[in-house]
């Protein structure tokens, strides 16, 4: 298959999704047409039942558009086999959630090398990046604490330390402050912003004001449609 060679990491053009229900079709998405550059930060904004989730969906590439083409990291994602779809989801995409979705039954250092454990990297490898990247978001003395021991703040560090460990170039971070105080929040889209000046491009679902402040733009959702 050829590669687009597009330097933009996503590429979204005239994308809708329709979902079938009791009452007809329901236009989820409608025309969506947007373009994210590497180490950009766009923040994805707009009143419940708008779109965002489904967007977000589609660019974790766990749900696909009815029409229109989606291009990540220069594939055409319409183009892939379930297999390769699967290949660049564990590759090119991160996700940081509002809940976290640690698992309990794991270490933190055990859940921030998962990533890299599904990409089969070697265990010195996986060791060398873990231990670089639980500095980077400053947490490297819990490695050996359990979830349920961490605070709202310590859980979110380590959902971002496992959803950037294996170097993807696409962090999607759903409501990332959504269950945080305003400082723990602020220290948060501050350790985003430093991850996005470094290179990697994100996107971050919010209601909140102070998280958009702190992006390069802001793509607004009203009814499916999306407008800068």
């Amino acid at each position: 298959m050829k590669r687009n060679l597009s330097r933009d990491v996503i590429r979204s053009v005239a994308i809708c999704r329709t979902y079938e229900s009791a009452a007809g079709p329901v236009e989820a998405l409608r025309d969506v047409t947007f373009n994210v550059e590497p180490g950009e930060m766009l923040a994805l904004r707009g009143p419940s039942g708008s779109g965002k989730s489904t967007l977000v969906s589609i660019l974790a590439c766990v749900d696909r558009p009815s029409s229109g083409r989606l291009e990540l990291a220069g594939q055409d994602v319409a183009r892939l086999s379930q297999r390769a779809l699967r290949h660049l989801r564990r590759r090119t995409i991160g996700i940081v959630f509002q809940n976290f979705h640690l698992l309990d039954a794991l270490t933190v250092r055990e859940n921030v090398s998962l990533p890299l454990v599904l990409l089969r990297r070697d265990r010195t490898e996986i060791a060398e990046r873990v231990d670089r990247v639980l500095e980077l978001v400053g947490v490297e003395e819990l490695a050996g604490r359990y979830p349920a021991k961490l605070s709202g703040g310590q859980a979110q560090r380590v959902a971002i330390a496992r959803a950037v460990v294996h170097q993807p170039a696409l962090i999607l971070a759903d409501e990332p402050t959504g269950n945080l105080d305003s400082r723990t929040g602020d220290e948060i889209v501050h350790l985003l912003r430093g991850i996005a000046r470094a290179g990697q491009t994100i996107v971050v679902a919010t209601h909140a004001d102070t998280v958009a402040a702190a992006c390069d733009r802001t793509l607004w959702l009203r009814d499916g449609m999306a407008s800068a």
